[in-house]
């Protein structure tokens, strides 16, 4: 290779420290589902109309011209001409890049294999599709939570109007009889109370969650927690794992296409992916690698790459294939996720039709019990 990835890594760590920035941050914005003014469907666009231009021969300060001219939002037209100022005043396009934090690091290194090997709209090209592929993962994800989030949400409300509402008003007829109530009967009766009563704090509670959640998601140690617990949970984990796969073996296939080493693939992707169980793997995988271990023998040690990857890396392996298997592989994975994503809208629909059917067969049984008791009395 015509360049030192580990001098790039010193000077923009060197850089990062300067400005007073944790490179890690800037990542988790990219990653993570929080917006920036360069969203990665804007990145898909970009880097793909890009390659297109490039291959038509057009050179890349008029290709970022043409790109920023037919930019219609603010932000993002105000980062390309700030990157087209660096590119006149004589810096790399790589360069450019880094100066922003919406563009990760991950992006800056290919740019740089691209810019250093002469395939730079090859680069583009990939990581259009890179990006392509993950806006598709986000809308399949997307599209099957929300109608079982829609239906969550309606039958907590059913239950919330029933207990708030409905619960209280046979309270009063139960009062008014002195009905001895069951057990169960009482048991709602205690939820309504406590519905009632304390319904606006519980209300409060979940809000300050949820905002406590969006910035304690950037500390480090929340991340590797709530990580840890994903990926045991029954079904989501195998999802989850699947999602960050695919992920792994489109961006290797990327830099190993660009005639990237592995070793040096492996560390661009562990600061590029930032689910916790996979970034702990990575990094012991690359301190075997530098051991002289194989990349197979160096997978298999860790149960977040599954049989089949191993299989496959070791046949790269032995047919000097890599850049293939891993897109075959990612091909696979990507097909993987967009199934699961479906099954799993499928598993979770009747499962919450369920749940609302038993909790307001309960609250029915436990308010009609008493009055079956009340008219046997009566009668």
């Amino acid at each position: 290779m015509a360049f030192n990835l580990e001098n790039i890594s010193k000077s923009k760590s060197q850089k990062s420290s300067k400005k007073g920035f944790d490179v890690d941050s800037i990542l988790k914005k990219e990653i993570t589902f929080l917006s920036n003014s360069f969203s990665s469907k804007l990145k898909e666009d970009f880097y793909t109309e890009l390659s297109v231009l490039l291959n038509a021969g057009i050179n890349l300060r008029k290709g970022l011209a043409l790109l920023e001219n037919t930019e219609k939002k603010e932000k993002p037209k105000k980062i390309l001409q700030s990157i087209i100022h660096a590119v006149e005043a004589g810096s790399s396009f790589s360069d450019a890049l880094k100066q922003h934090t919406e563009f990760t690091e991950y992006e800056y290194y290919s740019i740089k294999i691209g810019e250093e090997t002469g395939t730079l709209a090859k680069v583009s090209e990939q990581l259009g599709d890179f990006f392509s592929r993950k806006n598709e993962q986000r809308r399949h994800i997307v599209s099957a939570l929300t109608y079982p989030i829609i239906i969550l949400s309606t039958a907590v409300l059913v239950v919330v109007f029933m207990l708030q509402f409905v619960v209280p008003m046979f309270q009063d007829i139960f009062k008014q009889q002195k009905v001895e109530l069951p057990a169960i009967t009482a048991f709602i009766i205690d939820c309504s109370f406590f519905v009632k009563n304390y319904g606006g704090l519980v209300l409060l509670f979940i809000v300050i969650l949820f905002i406590a959640n969006i910035f304690l998601s950037k500390k480090k140690k929340v991340k590797r927690f709530k990580d840890s617990i994903l990926i045991r949970l029954p079904y989501i984990g195998k999802f989850v794992k699947t999602v960050y796969l695919s992920q792994f073996t489109q961006a290797v296939t990327l830099l190993t296409s660009s005639k990237v080493p592995v070793v040096n693939s492996i560390q661009l992707v562990k600061q590029m992916i930032t689910f916790y169980p996979m970034q702990k793997a990575l990094a012991v995988v690359e301190q075997q690698l530098l051991k002289g271990d194989s990349l197979s023998d160096s997978l298999q040690a860790h149960s977040i790459f599954d049989d089949k990857m191993i299989a496959m890396v070791k046949v790269a392996e032995e047919t000097n294939q890599t850049a293939f298997i891993f897109k075959r592989l990612n091909q696979q994975y990507s097909i993987q996720v967009t199934l699961q994503s479906k099954l799993l809208a499928t598993v979770m629909e009747p499962f919450i039709i369920l749940f609302v059917g038993v909790f307001v067969g309960v609250i029915l049984v436990a308010m009609y019990l008493p009055m079956f008791k009340l008219s046997s009395v009566l009668g």
